[in-house]
């Protein structure tokens, strides 16, 4: 009943800040509902699918991707590999300042590339860790100098881990609070669980691109109020339009409605070494974390939460990807899960407590599953927890099993490694495998398609019974917009993208 009346008064808020502040086209404001509030403003810091809209719309990457996920040029102009594949030189953007004035050029980037490698909690460090030293080989020149050939390198600069930060900004204490990068928008203010607002920044290099003079992000966990607001006009566009609302936006003459297959997905982290993990914990058997992901029907959870819109997985890559491992997904097999729990030794029923996000998607699937598991000697408790909260949680250790995802990167190095690896910095489960570090680390080694494929299968192949974690399915990015916004378009790495995009009058 609290929990009931909680998301209650977190709706009929969040109608109420909407319709009282609802704007005009004088203001050329675009408003952008969001799944769940971001964690912190800070690039380097921040984990949550959020977030990257905020930071898409706030901080140009050295490096970005197109609708095809090739890599184009952002703050870098154009770059080049040496022979032996440990040097990358990029020229970059002249002409180019922060929002606060500062000068962008190669010293910035050296900077932001040793913040990120050295800031204390940087979530980017494994990202880039191929990276031995940075030099700054003109004003307007800089070249990495690898450890060792690094393949998804340029990918990871696509996203966060190539965020420019303003340096004087970035060495304050309160950065997040207060962030200052390069991009069309500039930070505005923040009312936690409430908006994000960005204004337009002047100075940008490609200002004419961008017709907004405000950009507000509106977090509302509910997927059904985010849909009321937007047929009410108080939101122009918003992500993740549930899979049971699709036909109601395509039969609303005022809404349209824009998806592509993502490459995210969502699954179960389970707690094997993280936090005070109890010496005992039967999530160290990997027998018993196997005998979970037996006991889910994955196909079922489709069809039940989902209207058989979204695709059962078994592994990080989606199909959209060129490195997806053509592995058959395990049916639901209780009786075996039964044998596993007891050659693990574990007398059932067992207790666990799953995290789950506090929105009725997530809750619903949390009770699928509790029920299927369940049937398999899984005495699963559901603990509700707004998304940020979980993710710091299970940072830190605090859980035994947390339902969560990952919005997916264009190379897979960026889907997998951090995660999976035993020195990732988002292995919340702490899971460690000598074998699966050796085939992750010769995949970032070489360009060669099929040599990292081979070493992709091995790796997916081992995780089906190491199982660290249960991969349930690859989430669609549905967006639901009004007819009067013209030029968005979704793309696959599920980011909203500005440029181009205005609102009818």
């Amino acid at each position: 009943m609290k929990q009931a009346r909680h998301t209650l008064l977190t709706a009929l808020s969040g109608l109420l800040l909407l319709g009282a502040s609802a704007h005009s086209q004088a203001d050329s404001v675009i408003r952008i509902g969001l799944g769940a509030d971001p964690d912190m403003l800070d690039p380097h810091l921040a984990r949550t699918y959020y977030g990257r809209f905020v930071f898409a719309a706030m901080c140009d990457r050295l490096v970005d991707v197109d609708q095809n996920l090739k890599v184009v040029p952002g703050l870098a102009t154009d770059w080049a590999w040496s022979e032996d594949g440990k040097t990358l030189t990029m020229n970059l953007r002249s002409g180019v300042t922060f929002h606060d004035g500062e000068k962008f050029d190669a010293q910035a980037v050296k900077f932001n590339i040793e913040r990120a490698q050295t800031l204390p909690g940087s979530l980017r460090k494994s990202e880039i860790s191929s990276i031995e030293s940075v030099e700054v080989s003109g004003p307007m020149q800089v070249k990495f100098h690898l450890k060792n050939p690094d393949a998804a390198l340029l990918s990871q600069l696509t996203d966060r881990a190539g965020a420019m930060l303003a340096p004087e900004a970035a060495k304050k204490p309160d950065f997040a609070a207060h962030p200052v990068c390069s991009g069309p928008y500039q930070f505005d203010s923040r009312v936690q669980q409430d908006r994000i607002v960005l204004k337009r920044y002047d100075n940008y290099w490609n200002k004419g691109a961008y017709h907004f003079d405000k950009v507000i992000f509106l977090p509302i966990p509910d997927a059904s109020v985010r849909l009321a607001n937007l047929r009410a006009g108080d939101l122009d566009l918003t992500e993740g339009v549930a899979a049971s609302d699709v036909k109601t936006v395509e039969a609303d003459s005022k809404l349209a409605l824009a998806k592509v297959t993502g490459l995210g997905y969502q699954g179960i982290t389970f707690n094997i070494n993280n936090g005070k993990v109890d010496a005992n914990s039967p999530l160290k058997d990997a027998r018993v974390r196997e005998a979970f992901s037996l006991a889910i029907d994955r196909d079922a959870l489709n069809q039940v939460a989902f209207e058989g819109l979204y695709t059962p997985a078994n592994q990080a890559f989606s199909p959209v990807s060129a490195y997806h491992v053509k592995t058959p997904i395990a049916p639901r097999d209780v009786e075996k899960a039964k044998a596993l729990l007891k050659a693990a030794g574990v007398t059932t029923p067992l207790n666990l407590t799953l995290l789950v996000s506090n929105n009725p998607t997530a809750q619903q699937m949390g009770q699928v599953i509790q029920a299927m598991v369940g049937e398999a000697g899984f005495n699963l408790n559901l603990q509700m927890s707004e998304f940020a909260t979980l993710l710091d949680r299970q940072q830190r250790g605090d859980y035994q099993l947390s339902l969560s995802g990952w919005s997916g990167r264009p190379d897979p190095d960026g889907s997998i490694y951090s995660f999976i690896n035993s020195k990732g910095t988002l292995n919340d489960g702490r899971y460690s495998n000598a074998q699966i570090d050796e085939w992750l680390n010769a995949a970032r080694l070489t360009n060669d398609q099929a040599q990292r494929q081979a070493l992709y299968t091995q790796v997916v192949n081992q995780l089906q019974s190491d199982m660290p974690i249960a991969y349930l399915y690859f989430e669609p990015r549905i967006f639901g917009m009004s007819k009067k916004l013209q030029g968005f378009k979704a793309w696959p790495d599920g980011l909203v993208r500005l440029a181009g995009v205005s609102l009818a009058q």
